[in-house]
């Protein structure tokens, strides 16, 4: 028996849960020769914000035991290049793209999803709240709930797109946060964002990061993950997308249990460029062995 795979969430109906995470798989384009981008659910491009990102200066990406830190610092064409130059290669793939954005202040955000709604290659839009409100003196949108309901009502205003908010995880209370976006307009929550990290380079006695801290993915993060998807899947009712340490198809089949009507994969494509359809293929395998009908029927399904 072969399972029916597909699945509809926020109005965008995916061939499989399996969504390529931003900031980790370019525009799409740059992964095409490791794999069938079509034998994927989506994939998110890398976070877009109005002007040229440079990021942050290297060393920017260290490993750790069981993960990876990272201090890319947002680093993106722009909003200009991104339609120009790689939006044109979206028409060529028939999967969904979800452009990821963020901004330093809510109006930023709002001409971004003003800006993305009008791309017809693109099919949602994600809202990176992770970012420091300038005007109020760098505190993070995506840890007071006022502040990210601004965001996501300021965007919602813009964009008749699916919109999709993805939340941090350092939060002293992930409901909240996840509520507060809820009730401002958003289609579906994804979670969770890196959790903040430092690696020490003993022999140098320096931060191994030029950036002193960074955001911790990669396995290590999974339980953490996995218990704030749960969380937010039972107190919200909005699709989640679970995502933080998938490596395999059963971990993607656990998210799914805990709550998320699909998922996201970002550090595993650091290790084999080819994990997300290598992913989709195990949970479709690990469905037909255990005589399971649909995946969709194992969101939400944990006893």
């Amino acid at each position: 028996m072969r399972p029916d795979m597909g699945i509809e969430i926020a109005g965008m109906k995916l061939r499989n849960p399996v969504i390529a995470a931003s900031g980790t798989f370019g525009y799409g384009a740059e992964f095409a020769p490791y794999l069938d981008l079509e034998k994927i659910g989506a994939f998110a491009t890398k976070g877009l914000s109005l002007k040229p990102r440079g990021g942050n200066p290297l060393p920017r990406i260290v490993e750790t035991p069981g993960g990876m830190l990272n201090a890319i610092g947002l680093q993106n064409v722009g909003i200009d290049s991104f339609i120009a130059d790689k939006a044109p290669f979206l028409r060529t793939v028939d999967t969904p793209a979800i452009a990821n954005f963020f901004g330093n202040t809510v109006e930023e955000y709002a001409e971004m999803a003003e800006r993305l709604d009008n791309v017809a290659e693109i099919a949602a839009l994600e809202v990176n709240i992770s970012c420091p409100n300038v005007k109020e003196g760098g505190i993070l949108f995506g840890t007071d709930p006022a502040q990210a309901a601004a965001v996501v009502r300021a965007c919602r205003r813009m964009t008749g797109k699916p919109l999709i908010v993805k939340l941090s995880p350092n939060v002293t209370d992930i409901v909240r946060m996840a509520s507060a976006c809820a009730d401002a307009g958003a289609d579906a929550l994804s979670l969770i964002n890196t959790l903040t990290g430092m690696a020490i380079d003993l022999k140098l006695r320096r931060p191994a990061l030029a950036n002193i801290t960074g955001g911790l993915s990669g396995p290590a993060i999974k339980p953490v993950a996995l218990r704030m998807v749960w969380q937010v899947a039972r107190s919200v009712k909005l699709p989640v997308i679970g995502m933080g340490g998938i490596m395999s198809g059963t971990d993607a089949l656990e998210f799914m249990l805990a709550g998320a009507a699909a998922v996201q994969v970002g550090t595993a494509s650091f290790i084999n460029p080819g994990a997300l359809q290598k992913i989709a293929e195990e949970m479709e395998k690990w469905l037909s062995e255990n005589n399971v009908e649909s995946v969709r029927s194992m969101t939400g399904a944990l006893q």
